[in-house]
């Protein structure tokens, strides 16, 4: 059966306590015109560092209250990251950012299978946006051990071939998984903590449904839809079908589940181990 709220909020504190357990969570006057991206460059000390840079303090505030509308619920209020966003502060993409050219291009484009929409922002409203992420670095390097995000080198401290073993073994995942097939070049698609969140706790992986109805003729398929009163599900043939409850048997095969059942055996070795092994599968 697909899991309750309240399942699903027991399933996410056991694994928010898991990746605590493991270690793996971490630790000037404006300018009379408009700013515009061009426009816009940081006043620098003589020997200036990326820590040196600074934004008219109305550019900032202003990139302030866009970030706050239109990011924070991804990437954190103060760009720190959020549940489904980034850290900006710690972006390699920020990092290589001089006056917008990395940071412009893809706010106005998006990210689309990240999640990530496409905003069609002006040249000043992006030059805010990228004063206020660079200060918001600035802080972040100025308050040394005060980062809130996980470096993929965080995760990187396991034995790649005891992470195999497990896979292979004790874990289990080998029976719904493969190296060379779903899991084919998935280390390449994901890294860091986005894909340890993959890895033990896939909460986007769908879900199959058997539906049988009174004639006694079963219907497999991807479930779309599951409440008290209805069961929907898209056939191989991708239409969607659905039955009241009241009239139908259904089992649905979810594989989350399995993840969920897996929490309580882990230690923090085989966590650590198991994510060695998946880093590899490029």
């Amino acid at each position: 059966m697909k899991m309750n709220l309240r399942q699903s909020a027991s399933a996410w504190s056991l694994l928010a306590a898991l990746l605590v357990c493991s270690g793996i969570s971490a630790a000037q006057a404006p300018p009379k015109a408009a700013p515009t991206i061009a426009a816009v460059k940081p006043a620098a000390k003589k020997s200036a560092g990326p820590a040196d840079k600074s934004y008219p303090p109305e550019l900032v505030e202003s990139g302030r209250v866009l970030f706050q509308q239109s990011c924070s619920f991804c990437h954190g209020r103060h760009a720190g990251g959020g549940e489904s966003g980034p850290d900006l502060t710690r972006s390699k993409l920020v990092i290589a950012d001089v006056a917008g050219d990395k940071i412009g291009p893809v706010v106005r484009t998006g990210r689309i299978e990240k999640g990530m929409p496409r905003f069609d922002y002006s040249d000043q409203q992006i030059a805010s946006l990228m004063a206020f992420i660079h200060t918001q670095r600035n802080l972040m390097l100025a308050n040394k051990g005060g980062r809130k995000g996980v470096d993929v080198a965080d995760l990187q401290t396991g034995n790649i071939e005891a992470g195999k073993q497990y896979f292979n073994g004790a874990g289990g995942c080998s029976t719904c998984h493969s190296p060379t097939g779903d899991l084919a070049g998935i280390a390449s698609r994901h890294q860091g903590l986005e894909l340890e969140m993959r890895m033990l706790y896939p909460r986007h992986a769908k879900s199959k449904v058997t539906v049988t109805p009174a004639n006694g003729q079963p219907i497999t398929g991807t479930l779309e839809y599951l409440d008290e009163f209805t069961v929907g599900l898209y056939d191989a043939s991708g239409q969607y079908r659905s039955w009241r409850i009241s009239d139908v048997q259904y089992k649905v095969d979810a594989p989350v589940e399995a993840h969920v059942e897996q929490f309580p055996k882990y230690t923090d070795d085989d966590i650590h181990n198991l994510m060695a092994f998946i880093q590899t599968l490029r």
